[in-house]
């Protein structure tokens, strides 16, 4: 297995500014929680790095053998939550294993990843069938169905973004995509105006309220917008430098407890609290060089498949953190998505790493830049 690998190709780079940023993210944890999230962090980052030195020693192309497999596993996990599962704040998500609770609708995202990329992959020659999209619609449609059951809608729709651009890079016809767009621009104006009516069925109430929270900022501030108007105030007070780390000032958003799971869905917030405008452009300096490192590894990839593995991993990372940020700074409804590598979250770091671990993979058996003679 290991001939095909060029070690002196491991970017060690990628993988060490990966940990680096959940390290970070343990630090602005334990500056905005209780001792035990950061604590199990240190225990989600550590199994996330024997995850990803493994998932980067397997070949992705043998993974990919067992897409089928993988598959039904993940609907096995999946149906399994629904019926067993751990709920918290009436939301069954989690398998409890007395000392972890696993989330599979994180391990979801890098399955169906793997998936998603097999079967593009295999039906390269034929992305333009009518046929072979419908089939791949449907087959993404049963995970994302059973995640917004339990309900996730926001994973669901990060599923969504994965299928969306992995169908893009793999050559889709543009007639389809504006198709798309023609249908889809339509459809989300009748949802907001559907969602608006008092009798709507499709979201649960507490998901009405936080859209209208952004459309109708002032009529929600004290009710949804509360959370996020005290998000954007922190990130404004921490001004050009940031209060410092875990500063203990009386009127911080965490001392205050101006905001609930601080350490999860607002750990922007409190990262902009504290280290200011420097510290989050920083962050997120580190995290487009993450994305860029694997763009370039996908840019010489050996084979679509590998490509689109990257492609599935990059879109996890970016859609993530652009919708973290943006429920933080009050752009987008609260939505739960965590920050990647950042947020507490030991299922969300786990699996992170793991998509990282193939994508080092790949960087191991890309196209040679010099010929051997």
């Amino acid at each position: 297995m290991f001939r095909n690998y060029d070690f002196r190709r491991y970017d060690f780079l990628l993988a060490l500014l990966v940990i680096g940023v959940a390290i970070f993210g343990i630090i602005a944890i334990s500056s905005a929680s209780e001792d035990e999230f950061y604590k199990r962090q240190i225990l989600g980052l550590l199994l996330g790095i024997i995850a990803m030195v493994v998932m980067s020693l397997i070949d992705y192309k043998l993974i990919g053998k067992f897409y089928w497999v993988i598959y039904f596993v993940n609907i096995g996990l999946l149906l399994y939550v629904l019926a067993f599962g751990h709920t918290v704040n009436n939301a069954t998500r989690w398998i409890n294993l007395e000392f972890i609770n696993i989330q599979p609708s994180e391990f979801s995202k890098i399955f169906m990843t793997i998936f998603i990329a097999v079967y593009l992959h295999k039906n390269k020659d034929r992305i333009n069938n009518f046929i072979v999209l419908i089939g791949l619609g449907v087959l993404v449609a049963i995970p994302t169905f059973l995640i917004s059951q339990q309900p996730d809608l926001s994973t669901s729709l990060v599923l969504m973004f994965i299928l969306v651009m992995m169908i893009f890079v793999a050559g889709i016809n543009y007639k389809y995509i504006l198709i798309a767009l023609g249908l889809l621009i339509p459809a989300v104006i009748t949802l907001f105006w559907y969602v608006e009516q008092p009798d709507q069925r499709l979201l649960e109430d507490y998901q009405v309220r936080r859209i209208m929270s952004i459309r109708y900022p002032e009529d929600y501030l004290l009710e949804e917008g509360w959370q996020q108007f005290n998000s954007i105030s922190a990130i404004g007070s921490g001004q050009l430098h940031g209060k410092g780390i875990a500063s203990g000032e009386v009127t911080s958003v965490n001392n205050a407890n101006y905001l609930s799971e601080p350490q999860t869905d607002f750990i922007f917030a409190i990262i902009g609290e504290e280290l200011g405008f420097i510290g989050t452009s920083l962050l997120l300096i580190v995290l487009l060089t993450i994305l860029l490192k694997c763009i370039l590894i996908a840019k010489d990839a050996t084979d679509m498949y590998g490509v689109l593995i990257v492609v599935g991993v990059v879109s996890i990372i970016l859609f993530q953190t652009f919708v973290n940020v943006g429920v933080a700074t009050a752009l987008l409804p609260n939505t739960g998505i965590p920050l990647p590598f950042v947020s507490y979250g030991i299922s969300s770091l786990v699996s992170t790493m793991m998509g990282i671990g193939i994508i080092l993979n790949i960087s191991m058996q890309r196209k040679s830049l010099f010929k051997r003679g």
